[in-house]
């Protein structure tokens, strides 16, 4: 039995967000009444009659909740991390959000199949802008004229449409003549390029105010130049990076590498179905007592330092497992079809223990991630505890993606990768960790494994040239990025 009581609990929360967070990621003033209404614990999509005009407004009204849901998500990260008085005691209200935007995304998905089961839309997944999105086009068999694209006919009267072509053609029930698809297209894209926009004039708003008062104060002629750059053991010289506050220090030791596989890219969509973890010594010996062996799935693998490996396996709600998942399973071997909850696999965002589980390791040491961004915003939005934790200081991330970037010296800029291949498979082949005749595997252990492996490598390098962390821009200490603590 599941126990989704925490969900509607969390509505007890949104007085504290309602007091510091009155808008959301797009600047709309948020309807907190409305967020209090949705029955978060069973479900926020409509379940529509099997009529072409019911299955269109119910992804109509399914599509205008998700985005109303994704834009409060969006904007809680930075409310929560700025709320320096701590008033926002907890980051479950969010989690609950997300947790009831996934199955609202299955519906929509689901929807979106009916309808082209019932021959009202072709759908096609194109990437526009920062996103990939669902685009809706008239059915080919339907015909329609120049004049009315975006309708579909379903009078079965068009042309030399075939028999069998359109659901009124099937049905003894009276449709309407046409479906809107103008009104049921994904917006996704246009939303977050607008919200890119704001960010960047609001960006380019602040240094126009921070120059101004540089300019005011003389500090330019105390400082000029600006900030120094991280140092690298390159012969080119990468610009200052926000990642950089990921770069380990030159006393890192003891760190648990990990790695998740996903069914996408977005926390608020999307599940996590595998996540192996190990931990590894970057200076001190291998504890005494650990088992020396561990066999991967790649027989070429050697544990070598590392130790506590762990694989944990996730599933997905029945609706997800049916729609399936033809890129994941051709990226990780993993079909998400035999990954049903009905199936007896457990979902990582309805099951506590395996949450507490994690966290526990991730607090205990510093924890390091290729893109550690990602791993970090998939953990805010599905494990219990997460955001208070790195709030309060108490989780530090290492991300190797800014070492090969800052670091090593075969990540040149090229005209392919204009900021070098920083892609763990690069990175790991050119630190020794995986040969030229396989490539990065895409199962959480195994990529943590070789993570782990070129860091290790790369670092001794390091120390031997005295660069990188040993350099004159490095820093002592762990190093890392970690929240309510100084240095």
């Amino acid at each position: 039995m599941i126990d989704r009581t925490w969900l509607d609990a969390a509505k007890g929360d949104i007085p504290q967000w309602a007091a510091s967070m009155p808008k959301d990621a797009d600047g709309t003033t948020i309807d907190w009444d409305w967020v209090r209404s949705l029955d978060l614990a069973h479900g926020v999509g409509t379940i529509p009659e099997s009529t072409p005009q019911s299955i269109h407004d119910a992804l109509k009204i399914d599509y205008a909740t998700r985005e109303h849901l994704e834009s409060i998500i969006a904007q809680c990260n930075s409310t929560f991390m700025t709320d320096y008085d701590r008033f926002i005691g907890s980051y479950r209200l969010p989690r609950a959000l997300a947790y009831a935007n996934r199955r609202l995304n299955d519906n929509i998905n689901t929807l979106l199949r009916l309808g082209e089961q019932q021959h009202l839309w072709v759908v096609s997944r194109e990437r526009r802008g920062r996103t990939t999105v669902a685009v809706l086009r008239p059915y080919s068999g339907s015909r329609p004229s120049n004049d009315d694209q975006g309708m579909l006919n379903l009078s079965g009267e068009t042309g030399d449409a075939s028999a069998g072509n359109t659901a009124a053609e099937n049905s003894d029930v009276k449709f309407p003549t046409t479906v809107a698809l103008d009104d049921i297209q994904d917006r996704t894209a246009a939303i977050l390029d607008a919200r890119a926009e704001r960010r960047k004039a609001q960006r380019f708003q602040k240094r126009a105010g921070d120059a101004a008062m540089a300019r005011a104060n003389l500090s330019g002629a105390t400082s000029p130049g600006g900030a120094a750059s991280s140092g690298n053991a390159t012969g080119h010289h990468p610009k200052p990076d926000w990642r950089d506050a990921y770069l380990p220090g030159r006393d890192v030791d003891a760190v648990m590498g990990i790695d998740i596989e996903t069914t996408g890219i977005d926390p608020a969509r999307d599940y996590i179905i595998d996540v192996g973890f190990e931990f590894m010594n970057m200076a001190s010996p291998r504890p005494a007592g650990e088992p020396e062996t561990y066999a991967y799935e790649q027989g070429y693998y050697a544990a070598g330092d590392a130790y506590g490996q762990s694989r944990l396996a996730f599933g997905v709600p029945p609706e997800n497992a049916a729609l399936g998942n033809a890129l994941i399973a051709k990226l990780t071997g993993i079909d998400v079809r035999g990954r049903s909850s009905e199936a007896g696999y457990r979902l990582f965002d309805e099951w506590p223990q395996a949450q507490a589980g994690l966290l526990a390791r991730l607090t205990q040491q510093p924890y390091v991630a290729h893109n550690a961004t990602f791993e970090h915003s998939w953990f805010m939005l599905n494990v219990a505890g997460y955001a208070e934790s790195y709030r309060a200081g108490r989780i530090t991330i290492i991300d190797t993606l800014p070492m090969s970037r800052q670091w090593d010296p075969g990540a040149v800029p090229t005209n392919e990768h204009p900021y070098g291949d920083n892609t763990l498979d690069a990175y790991a082949k050119r630190q020794g960790a995986l040969d030229s005749a396989h490539n990065e595997r895409h199962l959480g252990l195994e990529d943590s494994h070789i993570m782990l492996v070129a860091m290790k490598h790369h670092l001794a390098a390091l120390k031997a040239q005295r660069k990188g962390p040993w350099g004159p821009a490095g820093r002592a200490g762990v190093g890392g990025k970690s929240c309510g603590r100084k240095r």
